[in-house]
């Protein structure tokens, strides 16, 4: 069961060819994907927006409804993890390294050109749309994207007995036809997206971690220094992936969470704190006041690409990373119930990350707004340096920033390691643990993307094949979501039908005994009267 399949090789096969010619011809590369890219914002940039939109509907509709009961798991079943350490783990493999690495640059950003030119730059206005906008990048529909994966996966695998493969989810809608080339070419797809969106994590990770060690020790910032890192990295995390998932990943990212806690409680208390919680009430506000508008917001009549930059560039890289959050996250999952999961994977970490840019964005509006600090000019220059230069206005500098590098440093390693455990299970026939050689191969795999992804153009090229890698995964989950309604309503439908059966069987010994009560009641009354 433990061997590798054609769903490995086809992968293998498919990855080799994109890390030869990255390697050989990164400027055809480059080119090709900008042209994927401008055909698939141009002509689907809407579905993306319409899709997301979707699952985040569909995924409260469960929750809330008669499906949130179901366990996903045996009736009755305990959860594998305690929720603390359960939520440490959605957080640290979900988005830990975006947050960090976006968590000033994306609201300085917005700050210096505001979204669809709906401000005028580095004024007031433009501060209050950057953390409203940043708000709506990292909120619920990022999640949802995650979460529909997560419970296809977690459903079919721990309520109906059977292999956490992506293809699985779709039996009750293509019945046999998932164990042959159907299901191969469904898992191949979603390994594909699964190791583009890893590898941009991880872009971003190398990316944000050579200008931290660019403000600490002086590194130069560029592509050679960015591809050490990554080797480094590698090599750390390989050997993190030999270790059992229990051991291996659970705790690093319990020292993930407490480094992220105590780092987000000292910017907290040490930046401007009145500011920060009334940045964060006012872009709550106005966030759930626009959230409808921002969903489904368009630019046809400016031609403006704004929408296909930031927010199809953001629900592109959730879905593409949905393969690998989602399987993770049901990997940890057993024995949550339905309602649990929707509140624990879009409820709870948004909030986090609510906090997160309220503190780290409302602190670099706040020294760029009041004190003259021109992080707006940094993060034009090197979007990857303007967190550290925010640090500089905070006391203990030089600590806190060693801090927040070791801090990158660990969410890529988690990030990495989860992704060769969940490549390995969709490769090995949805085994829960996979061979060593099996993750070293996954983990290899990705670090040569990610190389790749840096020599053919750095952050452009990685929010490009983003795009591009998740338009056909997102068909998938479209007709994914539908498969597991058809499954939920199969299972409420059985359990109604048991729920009937029980009744009528409770019903019919109650009137049984109601006429053995009445028979002895009148043999009494004859044998009184013959006395």
């Amino acid at each position: 069961m433990n061997r590798p399949g054609w769903v490995f090789y086809v992968s293998v096969a498919l990855l080799s060819a994109f890390v030869v010619l990255g390697i050989f011809w990164p400027e055809q590369l480059a080119g090709g994907s900008e042209q994927a890219l401008a055909f698939t914002t141009s002509h689907f940039g809407w579905l993306y927006l319409f899709v997301t939109t979707g699952f985040l509907v569909f995924c409260i509709a469960l929750g809330a409804g008669r499906s949130g009961n179901i366990r996903l798991g045996a009736d009755g079943e305990a959860p594998e993890f305690s929720y603390p350490t359960w939520l440490g783990m959605i957080f640290s493999a979900g988005m830990g390294v975006g947050l960090v690495f976006w968590g000033v640059a994306e609201p300085m950003t917005h700050y210096v050109n505001p979204p669809l030119g709906m401000a005028e730059g580095r004024s007031a206005e433009s501060a209050e749309l950057a953390m409203q906008y940043s708000l709506f990048h990292w909120g619920f529909h990022q999640w949802a994207n995650f979460a529909v994966v997560g419970l296809a996966i977690a459903y079919v695998r721990f309520r109906q007995q059977r292999p956490g493969l992506i293809s699985e989810t779709f039996r009750a809608s293509l019945g046999d036809r998932v164990d042959g080339g159907w299901g191969h070419a469904i898992n191949v797809l979603a390994v594909v997206s699964t190791v583009f969106g890893v590898a941009t994590t991880l872009g971003l990770g190398v990316i944000q971690i050579n200008s931290g060690m660019g403000s600490v020790f002086g590194m130069a910032f560029g592509t050679t220094p960015q591809l050490a890192i990554l080797a480094g990295v590698a090599i750390v995390f390989l050997l993190c992936s030999l270790a059992p998932l229990e051991s291996g990943v659970r705790y690093v990212s319990d020292a993930n969470m407490l480094l992220a806690a105590a780092v987000l409680v000292f910017v907290f208390f040490a930046g401007p704190t009145d500011f920060i919680t009334a940045a964060m009430t006012n872009a709550i506000g106005d966030y759930f006041s626009n959230m409808i508008g921002m969903s489904l917001v368009m630019s046809p009549y400016t031609g403006e690409d704004w929408v296909a930059r930031w927010t199809i560039f953001y629900w592109a890289w959730g879905l593409s990373w949905a393969p690998f959050v989602g399987s993770f996250i049901a990997r940890i999952s057993r024995g949550r119930t339905i309602r649990e999961f929707v509140v624990g994977v879009i409820g709870m970490p948004v909030l986090l990350s609510t906090l997160w840019f309220a503190t780290f964005g409302g602190s670099s509006l706040y020294f760029e707004l009041f004190e003259g600090a021109a992080l707006g000019d940094a993060v034009t220059r090197e979007m990857s340096s303007a967190l550290f230069q925010m640090l500089e206005f905070l006391p203990a500098v030089g600590w806190i920033s060693a801090l927040v590098l070791v801090l990158i440093v660990l969410f890529v390693i988690t990030s990495a390691n989860s992704a060769t455990f969940v490549l390995g299970m969709f490769t090995s026939r949805g085994v829960l643990s996979p061979s060593r050689p099996m993750r070293l191969t996954w983990g290899v795999i990705q670090v040569l993307v990610a190389g790749v992804l840096l020599l053919s153009g750095g952050l452009r090229a990685l929010q490009t094949i983003s795009i591009v890698a998740a338009f056909p995964f997102m068909v998938l989950m479209v007709f994914m979501a539908a498969s597991l309604l058809k499954s939920l309503r199969n299972e409420q439908r059985q359990m109604e039908l048991h729920e009937a059966l029980m009744r009528e069987r409770i019903q019919r010994l109650l009137d049984d005994n109601e006429r053995k009560s009445s028979l002895v009641d009148a043999d009494d009354g004859a044998a009184d009267e013959r006395s």
